[in-house]
């Protein structure tokens, strides 16, 4: 009869160490790493490809890249970090083969871009703007250059630091702040002109 390997509450475990546990054998380890970062990990495909099942197609390889690494796996940078460094070089390798055409994500998940539209919340005609402003910076994040919407995407809704975000990328601190930074002034010059081509002022 097998004994029961007691497991450890789960705000014990880092993500490194479930990792390790991981490959060691330990599948719960493994599930407790899927559940938590496969939401954010999907959403990092979508928002830079539009496209969701050629999200859901590099979502799964990338997991596939994490089974495949496990018995190999040390702890030389954050788990998170290593994570979306492998979803980068896949994201990479697919727009170097194929560029794709950008298109607008149509999942319906609009609460991470309220954040960039301000203007009073209680009032009908504020919530229509804030709405069309929303939806005017969805198409201006699809238009931004590759590496600038990644930088983005990371900062803002991942909430990665641009420290990072260069690490992920494998380029330099600098060149990670110049990106998050003209993508910030893209997007915003781009909703402001939009939204006045649109007839409003």
């Amino acid at each position: 009869m097998a004994l029961a390997i007691p497991q450890l509450p789960n705000h014990e475990h880092s993500d490194e160490q479930l990792m390790l546990c991981y490959a060691k054998g330990d599948s719960q380890a493994f599930e407790q790493l899927y559940l938590k970062h496969k939401g954010a990990l999907y959403r990092y495909f979508v928002r830079q490809l539009g496209d969701q099942q050629l999200a859901e197609d590099l979502y799964q390889e990338t997991w596939g890249r994490v089974i495949r690494a496990a018995a190999n796996y040390e702890v030389s940078a954050k788990f998170t970090t290593w994570l979306y460094r492998i979803a980068h070089n896949l994201l990479i390798d697919h727009v170097r083969a194929v560029k794709p055409v950008d298109l607008i994500a149509s999942d319906g998940d609009e609460a991470e871009l309220d954040t960039f539209v301000a203007g009073e919340q209680d009032k009908p005609d504020v919530q229509w703007q804030t709405a069309q402003k929303s939806l005017l910076l969805k198409t201006c994040i699809a238009l931004l250059p590759q590496v600038q919407k990644e930088a983005f995407i990371l900062n803002i809704e991942m909430g990665f630091t641009a420290a990072i975000i260069s690490d992920i990328a494998g380029v330099t601190l600098e060149a990670t702040k110049s990106r998050i930074r003209y993508a910030y002034k893209s997007l915003k010059d781009c909703v402001s002109a939009k939204w006045q081509e649109a007839g409003h002022e």
